[in-house]
């Protein structure tokens, strides 16, 4: 079997997403999809796991290799809370229980990607802490937080990951130039990590703010 780059989504979709933003994040979603397939080395190894969190955590798009990937509308309830804790815990089972371990016989899964968009904080900000030490122990390639809008709050992202950008709005050109630099995150980690090289993310466009 060749080796897999796992990429799993935590994708916030609380109340707040409601309207235009959640629709953005479909249009954004799905080109992504599109761009990743232009790349012969992301078909033969990537493999997409798809999360939302508001007040429920479901795992709407199982892990999937991305030749077999289907995207599906992402909906959101009127309203209602963001378990962002509760979405970390159900990704750390899902990488525990599906990454294949370097052994006698296999080389093993590159190192997995996590993509975590939301434009809110964490409502269930204790089980979000208990969280943060676990997924760091699960050695990313990288992880990557998205705050997005002006309700969105970076600092929780920032206590989970160096690698943090902020986008002014939730509108689909900007969630399209976002998908569009996970792209090239995405297909960057994957040739680096085949060099045997750390993950370089690339530079983000104008419009993504890097948080330092």
């Amino acid at each position: 079997m060749s080796r897999r780059l796992l990429a799993y989504f935590l994708l916030d979709t609380s109340g707040s997403m409601n309207g235009e933003p959640i629709q953005a994040l479909n249009n954004g979603f799905n080109g992504l999809i599109s761009m990743l397939r232009a790349d012969p080395q992301a078909m033969d190894s990537l493999h997409l796991s798809v999360i939302t969190f508001d007040r429920e955590v479901k795992n709407i798009i199982p892990l999937t290799d991305l030749a077999s990937f289907y995207p599906m509308e992402i909906t959101c309830p009127d309203s209602g809370p963001t378990h962002t804790g509760a979405a970390l815990e159900m990704v750390s089972e899902l990488v525990q229980k599906e990454i294949v371990k370097e052994s006698v016989d296999a080389k093993g899964d590159w190192q997995p990607l996590l993509f975590i968009f939301t434009d809110g904080k964490p409502s269930d900000i204790q089980k979000y802490r208990q969280m943060i030490p676990v997924i760091r122990g699960l050695e990313f390639g990288a992880i990557v937080g998205c705050a997005a809008g002006p309700k969105a709050d970076e600092q929780f992202l920032k206590e989970l990951t160096d690698h943090v950008v902020k986008l002014d709005t939730t509108d689909a050109i900007t969630l399209s130039s976002f998908f569009r630099w996970v792209s090239s995150s995405i297909t960057q980690g994957g040739h680096s990590q085949n060099t045997g090289e750390n993950i370089t993310l690339p530079p983000p466009p104008s419009e993504l703010n890097i948080i330092i």
